[in-house]
């Protein structure tokens, strides 16, 4: 077979795509003529009412305009420090920017443009612009004012000791409460817009020196290389951004709480703030970032360490308790005491369902009910599902529909996944609870030892932006292990995570045991 020869370039061609990015950069320059650019500018907000120009001439003689949207700015402030000042009639020319932003302006927080581009970016993200007649720079302010949520604490994320803040819809709020808590200037953060129409901006925040520079420069190739229409929430951030998109089990953490983003900006990893969201991203992760609550690093370390084993047990009962109950009930009712045995084939003895449809039913009605607990308004959401949940259980008893066993394994399933403090890994549990009672139910104890093993392989073959999902038990590092089964007390806590925090090990200094003093020390 003959491969066909590639198709050359010529010069001629080189040029004239030259040429066409020059015209096309020539139309996007700002022109001295004033009335030109309110036009272009018009008639790119051609039936968009809200965007209002105000034509004025600055100290009586040099014609202006200025732009912005009605409802996203401060206008008493526009009135009373820009427009008012720039009124005011004097004996100065002001046809330049320059002498204009240091004689005439006096706020804070002015940046100039040369673009109609910028322009209109600036104007639709709420900024006033200000264009001058005979000049190719426009002014753009920092009256950005717009209704938004007051910080409140965490609707999901509740602490008994610690901040009660969380983040808001409000990007810049967000970045302000984690500078309040990390002060130093090696805070570091890199902006960007995404969305051909939101253009939302997003910012990439990390601690230079703490962080991987590789890992920072991948976090922002993935998010530069995102083209889409608009991003509404940080989630459709996360779905782009994550390394193994079929997996149940999340690899990017989501949260409200600033004290949590800080603590991992402190470890090595990076945060992703999206406008409009109050859930920010944090990356990378493992899979013990998901049985890890704010408090546990608040609270003594002794009962920290013990809640985190109440964590563990009770996600092995809400993965495996249905399908034991169904595999011991069907296949292995010799593994059951005699005692126990009589009174659950007594309960058993009326039921129509063999034990995997039983559990089936129970399971998919408890979900639905939980549900719709978190869809109706909260005055009765919890009051419908916990109502509903007695109810229905009681009635399907009585009715000889289930058995009374089966309700409490259901009921103490259910509670146990409410142990699990992050929700995104509790729906991934809940998720594999299915596959694991189909698999008791066709196999018994073996089906559900290769569920086991099938789950245990996949975690350890996924990552993180790079970092295994087991990590530090697979592959084991032995000093990094003070923070997964057990909370270590502060003072031990010396190093940070390898893979994450390498370049800058030490987070504090050795030897910061408490004790009473010896020998008059």
């Amino acid at each position: 077979m003959v491969k066909r020869p590639r198709k050359l370039i010529s010069s001629k061609q080189t040029t004239k795509s030259i040429k066409e990015g020059e015209i096309k950069r020539d139309k996007d320059v700002l022109s001295v003529d004033l009335d030109k650019n309110i036009e272009h500018i018009q008639a790119l907000y051609t039936n968009a009412s809200d965007v209002i120009s105000r034509s004025f001439y600055i100290a009586g003689k040099q014609k202006a305009v200025l732009f912005y949207i009605d409802g996203l700015v401060d206008i008493q402030e526009l009135n009373d420090n820009v427009l008012g000042p720039l009124m005011e009639e004097d004996s100065f020319d002001y046809s330049d920017v320059k002498e204009l932003l240091e004689k005439k302006i006096t706020v804070s927080g002015i940046k100039e443009i040369t673009n109609i581009s910028d322009c209109v970016k600036k104007i639709s993200s709420g900024n006033p612009v200000i264009l001058l007649e005979g000049s190719r720079s426009g002014l753009v302010l920092n009256h950005v004012k717009f209704e938004k949520r007051s910080i409140e604490e965490p609707a999901a994320e509740n602490v008994v000791r610690g901040p009660r803040e969380g983040f808001v819809e409000a990007i810049g709020i967000n970045w302000t409460m984690l500078r309040r808590r990390i002060k130093s200037p090696k805070l570091k953060r890199k902006e960007m817009d995404i969305g051909k129409y939101s253009e939302t901006e997003v910012i990439l925040a990390y601690l230079e020196g703490v962080a991987d520079e590789n890992l920072i420069k991948e976090a922002e190739n993935r998010l530069k290389r995102i083209d889409i229409d608009g991003v509404l929430d940080s989630g459709i951030i996360e779905e782009l951004i994550e390394d193994y998109p079929y997996s149940p089990f999340p690899q990017i953490l989501t949260t409200e709480r600033p004290d949590v983003a800080t603590s991992h900006l402190l470890e090595g990893r990076f945060v992703i703030l999206v406008d409009g969201s109050p859930f920010v991203l944090i990356a990378p992760v493992t899979v013990y970032s998901f049985l890890q609550a704010s408090e546990d690093y608040y609270n003594r370390f002794i009962i920290s360490t013990l809640i985190r084993w109440l964590r563990y047990i009770f996600l092995l009962i809400s993965l495996l308790l249905p399908s034991i109950y169904v595999a011991v009930i069907t296949f292995h009712a010799e593994m059951v005491p005699t005692p126990l045995l009589i009174g659950m084939a007594a309960s058993r003895e009326a039921i129509p369902f063999p034990a995997l449809i039983e559990a089936l039913l129970m399971e998919i009605t408890f979900e639905a009910l939980r549900e719709a607990g978190l869809r109706l308004p909260k005055q009765v959401g919890s009051a419908v599902s916990i109502v509903g949940a007695l109810v229905i259980g009681e009635a399907a008893v009585m009715a000889g529909i289930v058995s009374a066993p089966m309700v409490i394994v259901v009921a103490l399933t259910g509670i146990a996944s409410f142990t699990i403090p992050r929700y995104s890994g509790a729906v991934a549990i809940r998720m594999l609870r299915f596959p694991m009672i189909l698999l008791a139910g066709t196999l018994g104890l073996l089906g559900i030892m290769l569920g086991l093993i099938t789950i245990i392989i996949h975690l350890a073959t996924i990552r993180s932006f790079g970092v295994p999902y087991l990590s530090p038990m697979a592959p084991l590092q032995g000093s990094e292990t003070k923070d997964i089964l057990v909370r270590a007390p502060w003072w031990k806590l010396n190093t940070r995570p390898r893979l994450t925090g390498k370049y800058n090990k030490y987070r504090q200094a050795p030897g910061q045991k408490p004790g009473p003093k010896h020998g008059g020390e």
